[in-house]
């Protein structure tokens, strides 16, 4: 790929969230309704679409298992591939819950259905109880060490040397500004402000390709490799192609996510990915500047 600027997701990519934000999930529909779904179910969202921002996946699930009480004939394969059909994200959450359940019920699911209370769980659990204070403000709503501490570095140092010294290198991201700080110093990864895309700074989330045109105009790029680890990241690039067809859009994805494997590199073609790798560790060799 012939490219001058190149895109990084944060989780999945530059660090492993399975024991930390996908963990949080989990666990705080567990603290919450004392009931949750599988770890591995957090993945079923993902790639429903419309779920890059774990909070609203948080009260989707949270949905699943509250519309499950109320007597919901779906398992969670059925349910996340009825949200699909009514294209992703919470809203299609809600609809399939309107859909599936009389007015009775789910008056019940929407009464025991309180988003902000979850966000303040799934923040103490993930942040930490100090961290929380810090970020959040306020007292946490539990006591916990923090799952963020949890989160392997997957790109290597000599990577960030090789990307930053060739490419101009961007990070497009569904986490908060702050916390998307505390990953990157992690790493080791200095990215200025105006090359940076988080939650903070747009509403449409991915697939919308807003964010990652605005990095290529910041940058003045003729051609760009976005690297995520979601469907809906490799799906951003896909509809950047289409809102900007004067540059190139590369859709590059990662098996160090929730998609892995023979079949994660499947869903990732099927999804318009212009090649898959195994680790962003990977990709300078593919890359020509």
């Amino acid at each position: 790929m012939q490219v001058d600027t190149v895109v990084l997701d944060v989780d999945g990519v530059l660090v492993d969230v399975a024991d930390s934000y996908r963990r949080a999930i989990v666990e705080t529909l567990s603290r919450v309704y004392e009931e949750t779904i599988p770890k591995a179910g957090v993945q079923a969202f993902k790639d429903a679409g419309g779920f890059n921002n774990d909070w609203l996946l948080t009260d989707a699930a949270a949905l699943f298992v509250l519309a499950k009480r109320e007597g919901l004939a779906m398992d969670l394969e059925a349910f996340t591939d009825e949200i699909a059909k009514h294209g992703g994200g919470l809203d299609g959450a809600e609809e399939v819950v309107a859909a599936a359940l009389d007015d009775a019920a789910r008056e019940r699911v929407y009464d025991d259905w309180d988003t902000g209370y979850l966000r303040e769980v799934f923040q103490a659990l993930y942040l930490g109880s100090e961290r929380y204070r810090d970020i959040e403000g306020g007292e946490p709503p539990v006591e916990a060490s923090g799952f963020i501490e949890d989160e392997p570095v997957i790109v290597t140092p000599e990577t960030i040397e090789r990307l930053t010294d060739e490419y101009a290198v961007c990070v497009l991201t569904g986490r908060p500004e702050a916390e998307a700080e505390i990953a990157l110093e992690r790493v080791g990864l200095d990215v200025p402000a105006e090359r940076r895309f988080t939650m903070d700074d747009w509403e449409e989330g991915k697939p919308h390709p807003r964010a990652l045109v605005a990095l290529a105009d910041r940058c003045d790029a003729a051609s760009v490799a976005f690297a995520g680890d979601t469907l809906d990241d490799v799906k951003t690039a896909v509809n950047a192609r289409s809102a900007d067809p004067e540059r190139t859009y590369y859709g590059v994805g990662v098996l160090t996510g929730g998609l892995t494997g023979e079949e994660g590199r499947k869903k990732y073609e099927a999804a318009g990915a212009h090649v898959v790798v195994d680790s962003v560790n990977d990709l300078p060799d593919l890359l020509e500047g």
